[in-house]
């Protein structure tokens, strides 16, 4: 047997987790540094991943199957296309820093209002309580389902992972919470639990009618493999009605579009993000959501072509909506994390427009789009999180000329704010140009809708940068420190990714464009041509 890479990707995190959990509570630190050693080494792993992945090869590759549920045909299947491999080292890429960038954010001093609610242990008596173990053992559990749901092919297994990263993301939304929460202890620890509850509920009802549409298909098809379902659809042997397939198709979209989120299913985002730590929050939007629009392609269009394309025109227009809307309420923010919430969402609308314009050039946009939106987000929301924790405010006037005393952080920050506007140059850009290109090519009305999201990106992201860094200094701001080495370590290599990726994105295109054009022929498009007049 060969060596079950995959699995190891996945398995080490998960181990790392549980290790990290049984740290002594008097030994926060030596916790710090084995989830960032664990987080480093399945960096490695994923990087042996993406080594050995071959663009021009089968569709799934490092491929791993063992029975699992043998009564109901349930598998432990494995495998990566290029999307799930450019997603899977994404999430291991992200995990190193949001633990770097989290390194004080669940020590005691910080968790105090929870452990006074609970009637926990104070400051004395440190040994009954392990907020910062249990803080980077819930990450690195989270990056571990994440990985495996980018590489199950097995229906029914991707849903138990589906649904089980929702328990960790509850705890550390719900239990850990922002620093800068204007208001009383008690205030922010409800807000706290408000957003996770609201969290878990919307994902919660998403994963249930999902579940039932998983049961409808193994009813219709009698098999949860993607790799036998679609042999079946090939020789002929699975027929599927267009009124099932549309209903199943339905069940496992509305799933997806919660946990990307789409409008109108969207407005957990912004009370998760705003109410966790700016690690979780870019743990939420640049890594958990992903999942969700990663599903779409893999799930929605492989396994309902048909569905898919019935859907598309509705579907096109909740992408629209999602980009103006999210980007008009980003424009009237105050709250500096809030505002990148809704970023976000304009931002999953490009992704969906992408996926369902069915063009190559969209589907390759969107594929690039979710990496470059993680990265992107994590640079702007991680150097955020340092400002805000030096200010201890996320209100926007409590800002103003932060340049003058902190240039390091504001040239970050402004960096990581053109990633977001899709500066060209920077990652972002190349992403929604062919996003753009491909609907446009297929749909020429909804791409010049589109473009509208692009002006007002550049009016939200400008805006902020200007109330926040520029004018004079403001009363508080004088003595604000500039970005630390840790800090540094952060935001450096993220910014050094995007301007990398912005004029060279060839690593990503040559993996992501086989995997396109294998969805492609799963719904059975072909790239509208040119309209070229003859020459007179």
């Amino acid at each position: 047997m060969s060596f079950p890479l995959l699995t190891a990707t996945a398995a080490l995190p998960a181990i790392g987790a549980i290790a990290t959990a049984a740290v002594p509570a008097a030994r926060r630190t030596a916790a710090k540094w084995l989830a960032l050693a664990v987080s480093l080494a399945t960096l490695v792993l994923a990087g042996i991943v993406f080594a050995r992945f071959e663009p021009g090869g089968d569709r799934y590759q490092l491929t791993e199957s063992h029975a699992w549920i043998k009564d109901f045909g349930v598998r432990y299947e494995l495998g990566v296309d290029g999307i799930g491999v450019a997603l899977l080292a994404l999430t291991a890429l992200l995990i190193p820093f949001v633990i770097l960038a989290g390194w004080h954010d669940a020590d005691p001093s910080s968790s105090s209002q929870l452990r006074s609610s609970r009637g926990g242990p104070n400051e004395t008596n440190p040994y009954h309580w392990r907020p910062t173990q249990g803080f980077f053992a819930l990450i690195l559990m989270v990056e571990a389902m994440v990985i495996l749901s980018f590489t199950a092919t097995d229906v029914f297994l991707f849903y138990i992972l589906f649904e089980a990263m929702l328990i960790p993301m509850y705890f550390l939304i719900g239990g850990f919470g922002d620093r800068a929460h204007a208001g009383s202890d008690e205030n922010a620890a409800a807000q706290r639990s408000y957003a996770a509850v609201k969290f878990l509920l919307y994902n919660l009802a998403g994963g249930l009618i999902m579940l039932a549409a998983v049961i409808g298909l193994y009813v219709v098809a009698g098999s949860f493999s993607l790799s036998e379902i679609a042999e079946a659809r090939a020789n002929g042997s699975l027929d599927m009605a267009s009124s099932t397939e549309r209903w199943l198709f339905l069940g496992f979209f509305f799933a997806f579009a919660v946990k990307a989120p789409l409008w109108p299913l969207h407005t957990w985002l912004p009370n998760a993000m705003g109410e966790a730590t700016t690690p979780v929050a870019v743990l939420i939007t640049a890594v958990v959501d992903k999942v969700g629009t990663f599903a779409m392609l893999r799930f929605c269009l492989q396994l309902f072509p048909e569905a898919s394309k019935w859907a598309t025109p509705v579907i096109l227009v909740l992408a629209l909506i999602s980009i103006v809307y999210g980007a008009l309420l980003a424009v009237g923010q105050r709250d500096i994390k809030r505002l990148i919430a809704y970023a976000s969402i304009s931002h999953f609308g490009f992704i969906v427009l992408g996926i369902f314009a069915m063009t190559s050039q969209g589907q390759s946009g969107a594929t690039l789009y979710m990496v470059n939106h993680g990265i992107s987000t994590a640079a702007l929301m991680l150097v955020a999180g340092f400002l805000i924790t030096r200010r201890g405010s996320r209100l926007i006037a409590d800002y103003g000329g932060v340049q003058k005393v902190a240039p390091v952080l504001a040239g970050t920050f402004l960096i990581g704010g053109l990633a977001t506007l899709s500066l060209p140059g920077l990652a972002p850009f190349v992403s929604e140009f062919l996003v753009l290109v491909g609907a446009f090519s297929a749909y020429p009305v909804v791409g010049i809708i589109a473009t509208v999201g692009i002006v007002l990106a550049a009016l939200y992201v400008l805006v902020l940068y200007q109330r926040t860094m520029t004018g004079p200094v403001r009363e508080g701001i004088g003595s604000m420190p500039d970005l630390k080495v840790r800090e540094l370590a952060v935001a450096l290599p993220l910014i050094a990714l995007l301007i990398f990726l912005g004029v060279f994105p060839k690593p990503l295109t040559e993996v992501v464009n086989p995997a396109v054009q294998h969805t492609m022929h799963d719904v059975q498009k072909k790239d509208p041509q040119p309209e070229v007049e003859a020459a007179k």
